[in-house]
């Protein structure tokens, strides 16, 4: 019997116990409910948590049919459609113990997504893995040789001589005709799947089920569009005088391939003083453990279960992954001794603490995980900055020369990174909405379009690819990139909060944490503590006493937000 059919009658037969019994009592039902969800589902969710780590470790075929075969499992089971009645009656009835009703609230979200027909989505799960797959696997190549994701960024950090970078630049998106197909197909399915279920299109769903809204988060990236346009423009003349006199070009003859990231999410390190041979010689391990465990938040387990090296066919990527909400949490990386990977593993390692192994075991397992992406992103951001500060890297014994000098730079390259992401992140929401909103228009246009507005780069002549269908987010992770800068503001926000309550105060650009248990004490009461328990906004105002804003963010750039 299929497994849809098999859970369908165990559903009804524990329907039917229910009334013989007369058990009417809404906190009664919805308590039974979410006991029988976590036998059954959990499990499932291990499972699905385990093949995918195996798939992205190794990138090989088994793995990712045996991911693909747990995701189906998983997706049939939520899929249940008479489990989603009676949750739906439950929610509808009246719980009235608030942490109960919180759990069947987040229940209700986590199944309505997948209430359309089994064929649906097990042909999104399979078209899915099959374009994530290649993504793992795909290597650039340039002149025959094949380049991993760190030389790819190194000739794009280091190189001054343009034909090389565009030659680099350009395989790095060679990806994306390759999987270009397969994702326009994924849209539309997706789409089907949202309006089966009532909404416009799958930006729409996917927003509503994360307890947001399109008006909301469009609202919120238009003040931001205010505030940060004109800073932009002024810190990217900069950055454009400084790449083009290292090219020997013009500024006007600046193209895509001349900014140090395939898309220039990143801000250029082109100041002086900024001393990346400093951390070629970085322990990056040893760093990342002595800083955690200062502050309290000690990560030797979750490096002890990550796998942190390049490798064939491994996802060339960085991920942070709770695999069962107990403890077991891992980070998947790639680390090359410098800046980046310095950055990245302490962004990684951000999630890792913010997880079951610092969510109370007393909080109930379906709300044992973050309050949303955005918070969990914001607190791996927040300490992410500390990269640019030489008295952090001095007390954890990366020794940079001038470190004055070190700081006023890397002051101006933090502010920097935070308006030219700011940007970008204007690019990929609104390329994600456009693109739900109507997949079947100039989708290659349209992405060049958005990147001359919002980052000024001019696209390069006669260039018609599926540029944007490069960037893996929008497959692996869709209608989720504006959580990046939601957590942004979530990161500015609680460490203006940390400074003042927990630190006694003082200039929040200058308290670095090391050595203070005092500040992992902060975020596990007024961050980690509650897990999802409290939706994004109320956890915001748990922590800092106000819900999100860009007040912390504005002023973490030198500005005012506009009323």
């Amino acid at each position: 019997m299929p497994l849809s059919h098999l859970a369908f009658g165990t559903t009804l037969a524990l329907v039917a116990v229910s009334v013989v019994l007369g058990a009417d009592d809404p906190d009664a039902r919805a308590r039974r409910f979410v006991e029988r969800h976590e036998q059954r589902i959990r499990p499932l969710e291990i499972e699905v948590g385990l093949r995918w780590w195996d798939a992205n470790t190794t990138g090989k075929d088994e793995d990712y049919r045996r991911k693909e075969a747990a995701e189906t499992k998983l997706e049939m089971a939520l899929a249940d459609p008479a489990a989603f009645a009676e949750l739906k009656a439950i929610k509808q009835s009246g719980v009235k113990d608030r942490l109960l009703a919180r759990q069947i609230e987040v229940l209700y979200l986590q199944y309505l997504s997948r209430q359309v027909e089994p064929e649906l989505l097990k042909r999104m799960l399979e078209k899915s893995n099959a374009i994530e797959q290649a993504f793992n696997t795909y290597r650039p190549q340039v002149d025959g040789k094949e380049l991993t994701d760190s030389q790819v960024r190194r000739v794009l950090r280091e190189s001054k001589d343009s034909a090389q970078r565009r030659k680099t630049w350009e395989a790095s998106k060679a990806v994306a005709p390759l999987v270009a197909p397969g994702l326009a197909e994924l849209v539309k399915l997706r789409n089907e799947a949202a309006r089966k279920l009532g909404y416009r299109n799958y930006h729409a769903m996917q927003l509503s089920l994360g307890e947001q809204s399109q008006e909301q988060v469009l609202a919120l990236f238009d003040q931001l569009d205010a505030l940060t346009r004109e800073p932009f423009r002024a810190a990217k003349a900069e950055i454009d005088e400084i790449l083009a006199k290292n090219c020997g070009i013009s500024v006007a003859d600046l193209r895509p391939w001349h900014y140090h990231d395939p898309f220039f999410q990143e801000s250029p390190a082109v100041f002086p003083n900024l001393a990346e041979e400093a951390f070629a010689k970085a322990d990056i391990l040893r760093v990342s453990r002595e800083f955690y465990a200062g502050i309290g938040l000690p990560v030797d387990d979750i490096l002890r279960r990550s796998d942190l090296y390049e490798k064939p066919g491994k996802n060339p990527h960085a991920f942070c992954t709770d695999i069962d909400r107990a403890g077991d949490v891992r980070v998947l990386a790639n680390i090359v001794p410098n800046r980046y990977w310095l950055s990245t593993m302490i962004h990684e390692l951000g999630h890792g603490v913010y997880s079951s192994k610092n969510i109370p075991a007393s909080v109930p397992y379906v709300l044992r995980t973050d309050a949303h992406a955005l918070a969990t992103e914001g607190i791996a951001m927040m300490f992410e900055r500390f990269v640019d500060n030489a008295d952090w890297l001095g007390k954890l014994g990366i020794a940079v020369p001038e470190p004055a000098a070190y700081n006023a730079s890397a002051a101006k390259l933090r502010r920097n990174r935070l308006l030219v992401f700011s940007r970008w992140c204007q690019v990929m929401l609104r390329f994600e909405v456009a693109l739900y909103e109507n997949p079947d228009q100039d989708l290659n246009r349209l992405w060049w379009d958005l990147v001359e507005k919002y980052q000024e780069v001019r696209r390069p002549e006669g260039r018609n690819a599926p540029d944007y269908a490069a960037k893996i987010h929008i497959v692996q992770a869709p209608a989720y990139y504006h959580n990046y800068m939601m957590g942004e503001l979530f990161a500015s926000q609680v460490h203006h909060a940390l400074v003042r309550e927990a630190l006694g105060g003082g200039d929040p650009m200058r308290a670095i944490y090391v050595g203070n248990p005092a500040a992992g004490a902060f975020l596990k009461t007024k961050v980690f503590a509650p897990g999802r328990s409290l939706n994004w906004n109320q956890l915001a105002r748990h922590a800092t006493g106000e819900e999100l804003n860009p007040k912390a963010f504005a002023a973490d750039l030198g500005s005012k937000p506009k009323d």
